[in-house]
């Protein structure tokens, strides 16, 4: 038992105890008569400096503090998916059951269900030796996610028993581990320190993209499976609708979606729109690989700093079962403001704009928990984890602290424009000033998946994005009148790839998501008009009686196409495009014109 501490001082949810000699950093502790949970982040001579992840109105001096002797820890076992849960994990919807829609301070709840009992399948024997990592094993947690049962990472040894195939609780014992010193009792869930990263062999080379079914991402600005991304951009300009494409659509099998202090209405929307979409790759429910962890604008600050640590965990407990796993925070300025008024508490010197001086490593700390890595355990497997982070600079500032910090560590750039959503051109990522570093090692992916011509229309269309700026530059100078006919040529096609190829719904059944295929042909498509309509102006057709082609108006539509049928549409398309270019030029120029 360990010795009892007293309140001394309160500043919002940073409290100062006495009497804590031996306490622990970033132990967690209970304050007060009510029993806030909060976690130690200072300790002198006697004295420690807590944070507490709940309202401390009504604590006072002289209060007592409970010592726990463990770190603020998630629990990780079957029921994880599919849940709830707040910044310290704990379960929301079992919170309202037992107190309403609001939750009292104090009140607490497992995170995983005690009661519910699951099927478990052993794959190890009496006997047999094991590592941290290997699967003790199986159970089917939802329809597209079997839970890996694993040996916890720092323990190995022989099987002394194990149960049958049969249904168990979380907390029953399934096995017995004799690890040379002890005999360690094992259960379907173990702990996890939040702050700790889990272990693993190595990491392995990015090399294979995270298809998000949003075409400007996949064609021009990819992420690779255990990469990182950020999407800045100022209100209104979606980042929160894009955080909840790349969840609802992205082809990770495991997702976990933290709400880092975002409004609560956006949670919500979420709450109600996982549970009714469709995985497109399976047709099961979304939620059955989902768990989101929501700690809104609204709940108290602290928390918000613990939450994205609690999503990393979870990431990182399915990654090491071999499962590609996709993390959204949404968002990291949130987070990093939590960061800074809890600093302002503690009376920390700040840095730039008030942030702590620590702001850099503390993001990078977060991000660099990412990465496609070979996973503990004797089976070889790999296992990612890829994260997007939204930032939110105030007045869409790109050079303030949060943004230009995680710019540094994130290799994949979407920046979103003001300008572009105030013309209702979504996703509103800019083009020009976006950028992916994966480029390069995913090319290979893309040349085998796509064939060489995925890297020639990419470098191409980027180029006519490039041009199209260019020459707008121009006409803002000296008119439209300036331009000759060939550079009329590439602002009709670049403007064919803004609105009909960049500019996709997310809120159309089908435009929504595209497969690769559809995007790759999309954009072949263009880029055949394109050629097709240059080779016919320098031949001395109008561009006029070119844009009057019904087949431009195919091309503009074929994105509300389902992927399964597309294949066979743009092949038609492709000869309408031959057919009546050929007749426009034919008609232009004779019979003898083609």
């Amino acid at each position: 038992m360990y010795k009892q501490g007293v309140v001394e001082r309160i500043a919002g949810p940073v409290v100062v105890a006495k009497n804590m000699l031996g306490a622990q950093m970033y132990e967690l502790v209970k304050v007060g008569e009510t029993g806030l949970i909060g976690e130690i982040i200072r300790v002198e001579e006697d004295k420690a400096t807590i944070q507490v992840y709940e309202e401390t109105v009504g604590i006072k001096p002289g209060e007592k503090v409970e010592r726990t002797g463990k770190p603020l820890s998630v629990e990780l076992g079957p029921g994880v998916i599919s849940q709830i849960y707040d910044g310290i994990q704990r379960p929301l919807p079992v919170l309202r059951e037992t107190v309403g829609a609001f939750v009292r301070r104090g009140v607490t709840a497992p995170a995983v269900d005690r009661k519910k009992k699951w099927h478990f399948t052993p794959k190890v024997k009496q006997g047999e030796k094991v590592a941290g990592g290997d699967v003790l094993g199986i159970v089917p947690e939802t329809v597209l996610v079997t839970h890996r049962v694993l040996v916890p990472p720092e323990l190995s040894g022989k099987i002394k028993s194990i149960v049958d195939e049969g249904e168990y609780t979380v907390t029953e014992d399934i096995a017995e581990l004799e690890t040379g010193r002890e005999a360690v009792k094992l259960q379907l869930m173990h702990t996890w320190p939040v702050r700790r990263a889990r272990p693993f062999k190595r990491k392995v080379p990015a090399d294979t993209p995270l298809i998000t079914g949003q075409r400007i991402m996949d064609f021009f600005f990819p992420v690779a499976k255990g990469g990182t991304a950020a999407i800045p951009g100022g209100f209104g300009t979606g980042k929160t609708v894009m955080q909840h494409q790349l969840a609802k659509w992205a082809d990770a099998e495991v997702i976990v979606y933290v709400g880092c202090g975002e409004r609560g209405n956006e949670m919500a929307e979420v709450l109600e729109a996982f549970p009714k979409l469709q995985d497109p790759r399976t047709g099961q429910p979304l939620m059955s690989r989902t768990t989101l962890v929501a700690n809104t604008s609204n709940m108290p600050i602290a928390a918000r700093e613990a939450s994205v640590y609690t999503g990393i965990t979870i990431a990182e407990y399915f990654r090491d079962m071999g499962y590609d796993v996709a993390l959204m925070a949404d968002s990291t300025s949130r987070w990093a403001e939590a960061l800074r008024e809890i600093s302002g508490r503690l009376e920390e010197m700040p840095g730039e704009e008030g942030y702590p001086a620590y702001l850099a490593s503390k993001l990078a700390e977060f991000y660099e928990r990412a990465g496609r890595v070979e996973v503990l355990g004797s089976e070889s497997k790999l296992g990612s984890i890829s994260v997007c982070g939204a930032v939110s600079p105030p007045g869409a500032d790109f050079s303030e602290p949060v943004t230009q910090n995680t710019l540094r560590i994130v290799k994949v750039f979407w920046a979103l424009e003001t300008a572009l959503a105030q013309r209702r051109h979504f996703p509103a990522i800019s083009w020009l000033t976006s950028y992916s570093l994966y480029v390069d090692s995913l090319e290979e992916w893309f040349r085998r998946e796509g064939g060489s011509e995925w890297i020639d229309l990419r470098r191409d269309a980027m180029y006519l994005l490039q041009r199209d700026e260019e020459l707008r530059e121009i006409v803002m100078l000296v008119g439209p009148d300036a331009l000759s006919e060939s550079q009329r040529v590439v602002l009709e096609a670049a403007r064919m790839i803004k609105e009909d190829f960049l500019m996709q719904s997310a809120v159309h059944p089908v435009d929504s998501y595209c497969s690769t295929m559809k995007t790759f042909n999309m954009i072949k498509l263009i880029m055949k008009f394109h050629d097709r309509m240059k080779t016919a102006v320098e031949r001395g057709v109008p561009l006029p009686r070119i844009l009057e082609l019904p087949v431009k108006e195919d091309v503009a539509r074929m994105k509300i196409h389902p992927p399964k049928e597309f294949d066979k549409i743009a092949e038609d398309m492709g000869v309408k495009i031959d057919s009546q270019f050929n007749q426009l030029v034919t008609e232009f120029l004779g019979a003898g014109g083609e």
